[in-house]
């Protein structure tokens, strides 16, 4: 059953307030020399010892005893909060893991959750505690889902809708949180393979082959929102860089898609040049970190330097299905680091007061149904 935010909802962010959390980037200059840090890296240098870990019976053990916890108090999982999910031991690894998701290589992949002998609604209650514990959960839609049922509705592959909802494969991306986790419960039968890569590396790579294109990288795309709400589009910049630290935004099927609609602009030759050099430098050979997430396996994923995609699908008997939550980590407390935060946030609430203005001209204007079709933030 979907988790969805009530009227009320403290505990998570609508998807508005996340969007603005996780767009509210600091930059200050564009970053001309190659980035060196632990979350740039190919995909062939990274064996699975390096990153896959395994959950011992110890954990699981833990994990199970406070889902009994949880469902003694029967409370509506989206009125749950932390401490109602207690982790004495595994609490502290939580820590380690946002480590690696913020300052580390940028994800982080679990096995071992016995999703095959729990209910699909233990599942959700277990991923949306589970998620309590590292950040705070955020709306993933307009409508408020914030626990995402990933799997092949049936829907239509014709670029109308947001690609999570069929079988299709899905070009590198980034989502709108910081953190994006999957929870597999069932596997496809063929196909489905995750692929994951580092954004700061494929920057290097711009910068080391096409220099004249890194300055158009800083500056906006129009989105196209895939028909979710009240806006077409919102301009989003693809980087952002401060104090050394670069925060990256790709979506370049999006970037491209907004040209379905009659009245937008045609992208020019170098902003084709860039999306084009840019998925081309993360669908080579050995770029991509590919892994078949098997039942149990969580995946988390940092969205400012890591994108990720997956192969087309084909289910079987039982449908492939995952679990997602996009989750909003703290962010420095520090006055200087607030206050620029604020300053992006101002800028992004213009864009989208600007866009509703956009929206409700053309419906009191030509009103076409392209022009309707939006996504509200």
């Amino acid at each position: 059953m979907p988790v969805t935010a009530p009227s009320a909802p403290p505990r998570y962010r609508s998807q508005i307030r996340q969007s603005l959390h996780y767009f509210a980037r600091p930059h200050d200059s564009i970053r001309r020399t190659p980035l060196v840090t632990p979350a740039v890296w190919r995909g062939d240098e990274l064996p699975a010892s390096t990153w896959l870990e395994s959950l011992d019976v110890a954990a699981i053990a833990e994990l199970d005893a406070a889902l009994d916890h949880v469902e003694s108090l029967a409370r509506p999982t989206a009125a749950l909060v932390r401490g109602d999910f207690p982790l004495p031991t595994l609490v502290r690894r939580f820590d380690d893991w946002r480590r690696t998701i913020e300052h580390g290589r940028g994800f982080v992949v679990l096995r071992g959750i016995p999703v095959e002998r729990w209910s699909q609604e233990r599942c959700e209650r277990f991923f949306w505690c589970f998620g309590l514990h590292l950040g705070i959960p955020g709306a993933q839609n307009p409508q408020g889902d914030l626990l995402g049922q990933v799997r092949d509705t049936g829907a239509a592959m014709d670029g109308t809708v947001r690609q999570y909802r069929t079988r299709e494969a899905i070009p590198f991306h980034c989502d709108l949180a910081d953190v994006v986790g999957l929870l597999c419960v069932q596997a496809a039968e063929h196909g489905g393979r995750s692929r994951i890569a580092s954004s700061g590396y494929a920057y290097n790579e711009v910068l080391a082959r096409r220099p004249d294109l890194v300055d158009r990288m800083y500056e906006p795309f129009r989105m196209d929102t895939k028909g979710e709400g009240g806006v077409p589009y919102i301009s989003l910049e693809p980087c952002r860089h401060a104090d050394g630290v670069l925060r990256t935004f790709w979506h370049a099927e999006y970037f491209r898609s907004i040209e379905r609609y009659p009245w937008a602009r045609r992208l020019d030759a170098t902003e084709r040049a860039l999306l084009d050099l840019y998925d081309e430098i993360l669908d080579e050979p050995g770029c991509a970190l590919e892994m078949d997430l098997r039942p149990g396996d969580i995946q988390l994923l940092g969205n400012h330097v890591i994108v990720h995609g997956r192969s087309a699908f084909e289910d079987g008997t039982r449908p492939r299905h995952l679990l997602r939550l996009w989750l909003s980590l703290p962010h420095p407390t520090a006055l200087r680091e607030r206050l620029r935060r604020d300053q992006a946030r101002l800028r992004l609430v213009a864009r989208l007061i600007a866009g509703r203005l956009r929206g409700l001209g053309s419906r009191l204007g030509a009103g076409s149904s392209a022009t309707r079709r939006g996504a509200a933030w």
